[in-house]
């Protein structure tokens, strides 16, 4: 079993939703020997670091120079949590994505492998491209033909691994569809928890797209939903094991988009009320109608919690974090214990 506490965590993305989460639990567990890293760009995301315990801060791009140019710079490092990345699907500079998903992860894992750290890095369900219904992470990855050129970066790097052989020395996390606290920053790429909120909020109603496919009413699509407490639980999981390769980050679970917003309107005491409209035509015809990852290898890692359910996933952070408009503290006993 890899000792997290035994030298200093790496933990890139260290602003973002996983990865202040993330940080979030190794504080709950007494862990702060933590170097966080990421690009603080115009965004508030600055604020989730605020509550957060570690050792110091740096640039993604000074740390990633440092590292390279001189490897024990750091110390004893005993592992590395790389969650940085560009995550947005509609990106269209694919020369940024390249460099900053694929480029950037080739380097870091090869300097984590030389200082014989843990390398634990954030791949993605989009990988999966147009498949459906249960995802395996065992699918020969040059199968997969990702939709979109965020997919296809990370998609990049997983094949590299398998082909260089360095992923029989690290582990990959293909996070389903996570949402929580701390994605405020994300914009269009926040979870629909979170815009289905402020809709709710604004106007008391949801709007949900309509569905194209007849074995599918509207609303009844279906996702594979994970609360970001799980996420980063499982990840810790993962991290603490020897398992390496591609592991799915999910519940096991096919949801649909109503079993996820009917307990936004419950836990604000208010009718519920959901409006269905066209989907843009150019998104019809690379829309998944069902997604569910399995999750056997994650449970191989030892992971044996329970996974949150949806609906109390889902009150949690709409009445703890949306409403009071709260980050994640780890000086506040949280109201939902995932462990």
């Amino acid at each position: 079993m890899h000792d997290l506490g035994k030298h200093t965590i790496v933990v890139t993305g260290a602003a973002g939703l996983i990865g202040s989460a993330l940080i979030w639990a190794l504080n709950r567990r007494g862990l702060t020997d933590i170097l966080a890293v990421d690009r603080l760009d115009e965004s508030e995301k600055w604020r989730h670091l605020v509550p957060l315990r570690f050792n110091d801060y740096l640039d993604a791009d000074d740390f990633i120079s440092a590292a390279q140019e001189q490897p024990g710079y750091f110390g004893e490092v005993g592992t590395v949590f790389h969650l940085g990345a560009c995550s947005s699907t509609t990106e269209r500079d694919s020369d940024y994505l390249m460099r900053n998903n694929y480029e950037y992860t080739k380097a870091l894992a090869q300097w984590a492998l030389d200082v014989d750290a843990r390398f634990v890095y954030a791949s993605s369900a989009a990988t999966y491209g147009a498949l459906e219904d249960l995802l395996s992470d065992e699918i020969d990855v040059e199968t997969l033909r990702p939709l979109n050129m965020y997919a296809y970066s990370k998609q990049l790097f997983d094949l590299y691994a398998k082909r260089s052989g360095m992923n029989a020395r690290i582990a990959g996390l293909k996070y389903f569809n996570v949402f929580g606290p701390n994605e405020d920053h994300k914009g269009d790429m926040r979870s629909v928890v979170c815009k289905a909120y402020d809709q709710i909020r604004d106007g008391g109603g949801v709007k949900l797209f309509k569905s194209y496919r007849p074995e599918f009413r509207d609303g009844e699509q279906r996702r594979d939903f994970i609360y970001v407490k799980d996420a980063v639980e499982m990840t810790i999981a993962v991290a603490e094991s020897s398992a390496t390769g591609l592991v799915n980050i999910g519940s096991g679970l096919a949801q649909t988009w109503l079993d996820l917003v009917r307990p936004i309107f419950a836990a604000l005491a208010l009718p519920e009320r959901v409006e269905f409209v066209e989907m843009p035509e150019g998104l019809r015809p690379k829309y998944q109608y069902s997604t569910q990852a399995r999750i056997d290898r994650l449970r191989a890692c030892g992971y044996s919690a329970p996974i949150t359910p949806l609906a109390d996933a889902v009150r949690d952070y709409v009445t703890n974090y949306l409403v009071p408009a709260r980050v994640l503290d780890p000086a506040q006993q949280p109201a939902l214990s995932v462990r």
